[in-house]
């Protein structure tokens, strides 16, 4: 233990002529540079003795939980340890560290999340619990091994920093009465449906914190997830567990057992959790779940692939909530400006005449990124009898995604633009967050 969370040697290669790559803009108040990291390994003390490791990683943390950050990469370069933090979805560089610190660095998280300190060769991946030291956030620390080291990436919860408000979600209008209508019948199959990091996790959570506001002590809800990233109240919360033969599968099949009325499947991976998950839904449960598909349309094409038969689809599926995180313009630093001119093209001459195309010119209340904060933008199928007609025809998803429209439907690109045109967001954030064919 000693060893892992002592001083790096003075001695380390390059170290004392260090100097990071990039120089950190991070500040949590304004004027104010929070960059503790770089100020730490400048010190007086730390240039003549080096490093203490647990310093340095508690410094770290420190400086992405003062940015906002969601998550911490850490991961060895060619010539650096680069430390990189995702801020509004994106990444940015922190700081680089000589590949000395690598390995302490790595030990170090290991021993904070309970993980086999000298195992090297194998994925690891563990929870450290709530540091005052760290200002009471959770980690979720995962370890990779690389040809060039072991990479590490720290997904940060902060417990006092989640709101659970389905009214909060930034959901459009619509989408907000659709998605709340829907999660009100007593059985049927939600489907949420977007990216890693899109926001899905948080809005299912809002949906059975809703529930339990609505029903209070006569509603039954249990989840299974993989992980469970936020202990819910009133919820009867499971994690898989492979190396248990705990999945998706078998957790399911108990639960039906277990009468609850509103079941939470963290994700459809498999055809045999998809079966399960649409006999739920058809056998008087409501059941919310997520699936890996491009667009709203596009999940019933991935379920028929799962060799689900349309008919069982067509019955048990309520609606599909498609949804992506756009950054917001900085208020302090946002401009007009002029978009791309590719992108330009894509719009008509109506649209180009209303819009307030409005974009953040970079300051340090963005860390001169230009953008502050994320919103959900989302496009909301909800099945109907028409919609129903077209899956029981097995129709491509670019004609299903037609009839939607024709139903009422707003597309990603098309509620994202509104956005634009208001100047809350960039054409560019846009198409960056937004599937091309779409546009």
């Amino acid at each position: 233990m000693r060893a892992l969370i002592g001083r790096i040697p003075p001695g380390s290669k390059n170290f004392l002529a260090f100097k990071p790559a990039h120089r950190p803009t991070l500040s949590a108040t304004k004027g104010k540079s929070v960059s503790e990291t770089a100020a730490y390994l400048e010190s007086e003390e730390v240039q003549k003795r080096g490093p203490e490791t647990g310093t340095l990683v508690t410094h770290l943390v420190g400086d992405a939980i003062r940015s906002g950050a969601s998550d911490i990469h850490i991961e060895p370069w060619e010539n650096s340890l680069c430390v990189r933090i995702r801020l509004n979805g994106v990444l940015r560089e922190l700081i680089h560290l000589p590949l000395d610190y690598m390995e302490k660095i790595s030990g170090r998280f290991k021993v904070m999340a309970n993980l086999v300190s000298y195992q090297t060769g194998l994925p690891q991946e563990g929870h450290a619990p709530a540091d005052p030291d760290l200002g009471g956030v959770e980690l979720r620390v995962s370890v990779f091994p690389t040809v060039r080291g072991e990479k590490i990436v720290v997904r940060i919860f902060d417990p006092t920093n989640r709101s659970f408000d389905i009214a909060q979600l930034g959901f459009e209008t619509a989408t907000l009465d659709a998605f709340l209508h829907i999660i009100s019948r007593p059985n049927g199959l939600i489907l949420l449906t977007g990216p890693t990091g899109s926001g899905k996790t948080t809005a299912i959570y809002a949906a059975l914190c809703h529930l339990i506001a609505k029903h209070g002590t006569t509603i039954s809800i249990a989840t299974v997830e993989d992980p469970v990233e936020f202990n819910l109240p009133m919820v009867s919360q499971a994690q898989v567990n492979s190396a248990q033969n705990f999945t998706y599968p078998i957790a399911l099949r108990s639960l039906m057992r277990q009468d609850p009325q509103v079941i939470m499947v963290g994700e459809i991976r498999d055809a045999e959790t998809a079966a399960i998950a649409v006999q739920a839904g058809l056998t008087g449960h409501l059941v919310i779940s997520t699936i890996h598909s491009g667009m709203a349309a596009g999940t019933f094409a991935r379920l028929i692939n799962m060799n689900i038969e349309p008919f069982l689809l067509a019955s048990s599926i309520s609606g599909v909530l498609g949804l992506r995180l756009v950054r917001l313009n900085c208020p302090d630093c946002s401009a007009p400006y002029s978009p791309e001119p590719g992108l330009m093209a894509t719009l008509s001459e109506e649209v180009i005449s209303a819009a307030k195309f409005t974009a953040g010119q970079g300051c340090e209340e963005c860390f001169d990124t230009g953008y502050v904060g994320r919103v959900a933008v989302t496009e909301m199928l909800t099945v109907n009898d028409v919609i129903r007609e077209a899956i029981l025809q097995k129709l491509p998803t670019g004609e299903l995604a037609d009839i939607a429209i024709g139903q009422g439907m707003q597309t990603l690109w098309q509620n994202g633009l509104r956005r634009v045109i208001k100047g809350e967001t960039t054409l560019e954030e846009m198409a960056r967050v937004v599937a091309i064919d779409q546009l």
